[in-house]
């Protein structure tokens, strides 16, 4: 941007271009302080929900090559990484630009030795596969940990949001993970208060999303954002109400976490541990994203161990650690 302006300055040409019209894809593959790498494998969005403007600021959805995200992972075993998170803008909707799919790309990526295991990011209901719940079921290296966006259990807001799915689909997704994996985590993100969403309309979705077999809620209070179709919609949800609706499903998504937490407790699990060290302690999680807390040994730091879980730390934040066990490869 800079060198654009100095060119212009000097009377050279400034060339630019709408973000919808971008095509190139930039590859990336970054790493946190807590053992995790993450992966870029797609950018952009060909969806346009009405309350949403990430197709007009990151561009049309495209992607690299299965063969050169291989090679990133294969980069990130060389250099000691254990984890991978696969992140895009729209995952699921990987292969756009290369003629490939998103289930190739999880077979290709979980022969990569080295990695002990994958996450894979949000990914929307309608383009998460039975094809590829059964796989990562039955995978050497995909945890049992999904994050799919619901947005809103009514099926009238769905269609307002412009969604491409609806209330049947998405609870036909989540059942289809827990008939193949049981003790999988689900997170779901929610969004509260958008345009149109009555208070019937809340409540439907309130009861929907309470019946949902999932772990835990993500829940975002909806804000206008200029341009969007979605200011073209009648009934404003105001500031309080949509407090109010938050905190209800952010209470169901308390019952919902402990519980999964309660019923794991006894249960043998694989832990990666992780950097951070804070009041003595360190934390890892298992592959269906339980986080667990130990004392800190610094021996054990991008390390995975077989622990049974025991009960509460002090703040209920996390499981303790009943016995430590053999190194898992």
């Amino acid at each position: 941007y800079l060198e654009n302006l100095e060119k212009k300055e000097n009377g050279g040409a400034v060339i630019a271009s709408q973000s919808k019209d971008i095509r190139s894809f930039s590859p990336s593959c970054s790493a946190d302080d807590r053992t995790r790498h993450f992966l870029k494998v797609q950018d952009g969005c060909d969806y346009y929900c009405s309350y949403c403007t990430i197709p007009f600021a990151r561009g049309r959805s495209r992607n690299g090559t299965i063969a050169s995200m291989v090679e990133q992972a294969q980069e990130v075993a060389r250099k000691g990484g254990k984890e991978i998170v696969l992140t895009g803008v729209n995952i699921g909707d990987f292969g756009k630009s290369t003629d490939e799919t998103f289930i190739d790309l999880i077979r290709a990526l979980d022969e990569v030795e080295g990695i002990v295991r994958y996450r894979i990011s949000s990914i929307e209901p309608n383009l998460i596969t039975d094809e590829a719940i059964d796989f990562v079921a039955h995978s050497k290296r995909f945890a049992p940990h999904f994050h799919i966006p619901l947005q809103s259990g009514s099926d009238a807001v769905l269609q307002l949001m412009r969604r491409r799915y609806d209330t049947a689909l998405f609870r036909h997704k989540i059942e289809k993970i827990k008939e193949v994996m049981p003790h999988a985590f689900i997170g779901v993100d929610v969004i509260v208060g958008t345009r149109g969403e009555t208070d019937e309309y809340f409540e439907e979705a309130r009861q929907f999303i309470g019946s949902l077999d999932i772990s835990q809620l993500h829940v975002f209070s909806y804000s206008e954002r200029p341009g969007t179709q979605a200011l073209k919609i009648d009934h404003v949800v105001d500031p309080k109400t949509k407090h109010a609706r938050s905190q209800q499903l952010l209470d169901i998504s308390d019952r919902k976490l402990h519980a999964f937490y309660e019923a794991h407790i006894g249960q043998e699990a694989n832990v990666l541990f992780e950097h951070t060290k804070k009041d003595g302690k360190m934390h890892g999680f298992t592959e269906n994203y339980i986080k667990v807390e130990i004392p800190y040994d610094a021996a054990l730091v991008n390390e995975t161990r077989k622990v049974v879980l025991g009960g509460w730390n002090e703040d209920r934040t996390a499981l303790i650690v009943n016995n430590q066990s053999s190194t898992v490869n």
